[in-house]
């Protein structure tokens, strides 16, 4: 009995693997426009610490 157990577990167990990664990648998937919106962003937030950091380093 255990061995069919683990049978199954190593046939099923790498076929669930593959199909949740490919399920998460398809899900990830940003626009151009969203990409583009994250970068600038982050880019702001960057120059705005930077600024920050700036006037209150000595």
């Amino acid at each position: 009995m255990a061995e069919g157990f683990w049978g199954l577990v190593v046939i099923i167990g790498p076929i669930v693997l593959i199909a949740a990664l490919a399920f998460a990648m398809l899900r990830n998937k940003q626009t151009k426009r969203e990409f583009e919106r994250t970068e600038a962003a982050t880019r702001r937030m960057h120059e705005e610490q930077a600024a920050q950091d700036r006037t209150t380093t000595p």
